[in-house]
């Protein structure tokens, strides 16, 4: 019955069913919108209506110390807070002065309390913009970026009605440009790409204050100096929503902002036992992108604290994508690096109580129901011997642990923080016999370098706690942990455990085969570091997790490969060609633009003999309807030599294949212009090509209710088809591996690391278009 009582509720303050059901999923929320909801009834005296109900719901769901709840709610029911910004500015108040009794004088000048803003003052607020913007907004009409006039109008107008600067703009476009045009009807065309710093864009939906949405189109960079509007400042992580107070906080605030100088400071915090994946690549261009968006510096920082699992190959394979991404960190270190601060700190926490030797087994302390530890209480003196037994090497592997007295967010009770591991290190060698978890270690690693913003991925939100816990139990700066949500690839699987398998089962090569999605395989495959960070900024800084589709990928990488990958000709399924009335007693040298929209870019030369090479597609004795290549009575040009050629004889070997044709040739403009021109080769360079598919069938190979027989079974056999024997023009000969090139008509393609002189092996990267049987 209270279920029903509160779904009426919410229902009534203008929330969707479905969303007030949502919200009823939510203990904590939806008891603090009840209470919310309650208590501006009583103010009121009457129904609430849907915009202060909507208001109602951003307090509740937005504000952390609920003991401002009443106070805010006395002036959202008052209609003193009566909009959005106004709320917003109320919670930033709030969360500003954590300690302090609110000065109501201060609080309402801070929120617009009281403020009016006339429709003349928005009236000339918008002439004022569209004046600045005139000029642009004469040429590109309604193409033009709407969302800056309401940006800058709501500038000048901090407290305004947003929908009313919205119908302003609309009206004063409307008498400046007149109705919409056919042209403007059309979509935008494309512009050149330039820096990726400056073009990797994507189109967002930029949410107004006043709810009100407009496309706008942001790069990376800017998404994440926006971002940073979000964020706390340097110095002022007790702003954030969750950060625990104490004492001893704006101290360390104080020491930690001498030391940085209030300089941003995120990290990226691999752990080298694997190989960087797609979805690293978004970590990284979050943790360092933020930092450089905002004039500041990011760690790379190796987590080695798991010894048993670490190889070399992975350290500089991890550095090696960083670089090859186009980020440079401000400082290479690793978790080992602090072994014995990390040791001191635990002895610490021993000391205050607030850790203890347990000896429960790893398969007792699994799951988020576990009982107590019998262990919990011992005396402190013999849990500091006992740690110091573990470091002396005087237990075995799993007889003693040193955990953590405090309850995660996800119920999980005193987590571990030091186990014993007989396994030497690759930096500290034999020294240690005991190592630090990632819950123990990472917020501690955080405080050492004075990190602003600790940027993860959702998993790691039930440890947010455990995260501000241990700092302050130490009495050290606590960072603030911001989490951003994963972003995974359908058609993929990016486990680490898993690729090894493939691995194992000769699925895949390594972990750099092409038909993966860790970062050395798409490099192997030809994908641009610049797609891939074009991609992640279309992905967006996004809170949810993100799963997006490969093609999306592949759309990114022909954007850069069409204004950088020169153009060649190959021809993976050979046909001979002889034009029996060449016109030249020798080959003849044809000049090939590299770029054949900009011709600027250059040209490369090919010869262009009596024998020719083309695609055994490209002909046909008995062509279907459409078939518009190269058969009988149906001549086609050769691409760049200005000739035509005609069919004159077909030669069939005994089994009745054709081997070969025989044509004769005219200039183009000597007759009718064909229906096609074909790529070709004349005396070529033999190559290997390999052509790729996707690895597995289905969209969720990992997912037991598509993929019944777990995702080893649902390899596509097709996914490799290897052409020994393909031909390329000899323009490509001194091409290097990763060197990438546009083979007309066929797609885009890289040098393989596998060529070696006299034998060019290219990887198709893409093809030239969207396969239309993707979905």
């Amino acid at each position: 019955m209270a279920t029903l009582d509160s779904l009426s509720l919410f229902t009534g303050l203008g929330l969707s069913e479905q969303k007030a059901r949502e919200t009823l999923k939510n203990t904590a929320l939806s008891a603090q919108l009840r209470e919310a909801a309650t208590q501006a009834q009583q103010t009121l005296g009457s129904t609430i209506d849907k915009a202060t109900g909507t208001l109602l719901y951003g307090l509740a769901s937005r504000l952390r110390d609920t003991r401002r709840l009443s106070f805010l709610v006395s002036y959202i029911a008052s209609k003193k807070i009566h909009t959005e910004p106004q709320l917003s500015a109320a919670l930033e108040y709030v969360r500003s002065h954590p300690l302090d009794p609110i000065d109501t004088v201060d609080f309402e000048q801070e929120c617009g309390v009281g403020v009016i803003v006339t429709p003349e003052q928005i009236e000339e607020a918008v002439e004022a913009a569209i004046n600045r913007h005139r000029p642009q907004l004469l040429v590109e009409r309604y193409h033009f970026n709407m969302g800056l006039l309401m940006g800058e109008a709501r500038a000048v107008l901090k407290w305004a009605d947003g929908k009313m600067i919205k119908n302003e703009v609309d009206m004063q476009v409307l008498h400046l440009l007149g109705p919409k045009l056919e042209a403007d009807l059309e979509k935008k065309p494309k512009v050149a790409k330039a820096r990726l710093e400056e073009t990797d864009r994507r189109t967002v939906k930029d949410v107004m204050e006043n709810g009100e949405t407009a496309d706008q189109t942001l790069s990376l960079m800017e998404q994440l100096r926006g971002e940073a509007l979000k964020f706390h400042k340097p110095g002022e992580n007790y702003k954030t929503p969750g950060y625990v107070v104490t004492p001893h906080t704006m101290n360390l605030l104080k020491q930690h902002l001498e030391i940085t100088g209030g300089q941003v400071r995120t990290r990226f915090p691999p752990e080298p036992n694997g190989i960087l994946h797609i979805g690293h690549a978004k970590a990284i261009n979050f943790n360092f992108g933020y930092a450089k968006a905002n004039n500041g510096i990011c760690f790379l920082r190796f987590d080695d604290t798991n010894p048993e699992k670490e190889e070399a190959k992975f350290f500089s394979a991890i550095c090696d994508m960083v670089a090859w991404l186009g980020y440079t960190p401000y400082k290479v270190t690793y978790a080992s690096d602090y072994f014995d601060q990390l040791y001191a700190w635990a002895v610490e926490l021993i000391r205050r109580g607030l850790a203890y030797v347990c000896h429960q087994r790893v398969e007792e302390l699994k799951g988020h129901n576990t009982l107590p530890s019998p262990w919990r209480d011992r005396p402190t003196e013999e849990s500091l011997l006992l740690f110091e037994a573990m470091r002396k090497g005087k237990f075995s592997e799993g007889e003693a642990t040193l955990r953590m007295k405090l309850v995660m967010e996800d119920g999980k009770m005193d987590p571990v923080a030091y186990r014993v591991k007989y396994i030497p290190h690759h930096r500290t060698g034999d020294k240690w016999c005991i190592y630090p978890t990632y819950d123990y270690t990472h917020c501690l690693c955080d405080s050492i370098e004075h990190i602003t913003h600790s940027l993860c991925t959702k998993e790691f939100q039930a440890r947010r706690s455990s995260y501000f816990w241990l700092c302050n139990a130490l009495d050290i700066y606590c960072p603030v942990q911001w989490e951003y949500g994963r972003l995974n690839l359908h058609y993929a699987v990016v486990s680490k455990r898993k690729i090894l398998q493939l691995v194992a089962t000769g699925a895949v090569r390594d972990w750099d085969d092409p038909r993966l999605f860790t970062l050395t395989a798409l490099r192997r495959r030809g994908f641009p570091p610049e797609a891939i960070n074009s991609f992640c900024a279309r992905v967006g800084v996004t809170v949810a997790q993100t799963t997006m589709e490969p093609h999306l990928l592949e759309a990114c990488v022909r954007d850069v490969l069409n204004d950088t990958a020169p153009r060649a000709m190959a021809v993976l399924e050979s046909l001979r060609v002889i034009i029996t009335n060449f016109p030249a007693a020798k080959s003849l040298d044809i000049q090939v633009p590299n770029f054949p929209a900009d011709e600027t870019k250059g040209f490369h030369q090919v010869p262009f003999a009596p024998i020719v090479f083309i695609e055994r597609t490209d002909f046909k004795e008995e062509p279907e309807p459409g078939f518009k290549r190269l058969a009988w009575g149906q001549p086609v040009g050769l691409r760049h030599t200005g000739y035509v050629i005609e069919l004159q004889h077909v030669v069939k070997g005994p089994s009745g294949s054709v081997e070969s044709l025989e044509v004769t040739c005219r200039r183009a403009d000597a007759g009718e212009k064909p229906k096609a021109f074909i790529h070709w080769v004349s005396q070529p360079l033999m190559c290997e090509v390999r052509l790729y598919e996707r690895l597995f069938q289905h969209k969720n190979p990992e997912d037991p209710t598509e993929v019944p027989g777990g995702f080893l079974g649902d390899l596509n056999l097709a996914s490799l088809h290897v052409v020994e024997a393909a031909l390329v023009d000899c323009s490509v000969a001194l091409a290097k591996p990763f060197d990438k090139f546009q083979f007309e008509r066929l797609g885009y393609f890289s040098v393989d690391p596998d060529s070696h002189q006299g034998k060019l092996v290219f990887n198709r990267t893409v093809t030239l278009k969207e396969d239309p049987g993707k979905v």
